[in-house]
């Protein structure tokens, strides 16, 4: 939340706030804003809702979903993920995961919350380990119709990060949550 408090008041504040663009899945937004030092200026940013993203969990490997990510220009490598929607993130991970993947998760585990390019959005997403899954079909969104499906097994899954084949930062960003809770466990 833009203005948050880390002391008694907003490290920065805002003056004004103005909707440069919108659309069904965001809203562009520039603010007029004071530092602590008192100088002002602006800053823009894209107001985003939360997301999850699912880590369905298969024995020593995980399944990966594939397709082209229009901004890059590229197909790319992720773990399931799209929208919280108003059915809450638990059911909504297991939605996307169902939809993206066919699976079906037994236990849906919480393991964290992150901040999602945190210096240009407000949006974050909750990161969750599917176990127990259970294979069924895909019901794919119609802009998913290109994706595909793969099971890798861990080593694997670490290649393809060290050699940017995944390079989605919040599929990384949750795995490294999965070592945390795995060490932790």
């Amino acid at each position: 939340m833009i203005g948050a408090m880390t002391g008694a008041r907003p490290d920065i504040r805002r003056l004004s706030s103005t909707v440069v663009y919108s659309n069904a899945w965001m809203t562009v937004r520039e603010d007029r804003i004071a530092r602590p030092d008192g100088s002002q200026g602006i800053y823009g940013y894209v107001v985003k809702p939360d997301f999850v993203l699912v880590i369905p969990a298969d024995g020593d490997g995980f399944h990966l979903v594939e397709e082209y990510r229009y901004p890059i220009g590229r197909r790319s490598w992720s773990f399931p993920q799209g929208n919280a929607t108003a059915a809450g993130p638990e059911q909504e991970a297991r939605i996307e995961l169902a939809e993206e993947t066919g699976l079906r998760a037994a236990h849906l585990r919480h393991l964290g919350r992150l901040d999602n390019a945190h210096g240009t959005t407000d949006q974050g997403f909750h990161v969750y380990l599917a176990t127990g899954l259970t294979p069924g079909p895909a019901d794919r969104e119609l802009t998913e119709q290109d994706m595909r499906q793969r099971r890798v097994g861990r080593a694997e899954l670490e290649d393809m990060i060290r050699t940017g084949a995944i390079s989605d930062s919040c599929s990384i960003a949750a795995y490294t949550l999965l070592l945390l809770h795995e060490r932790t466990a």
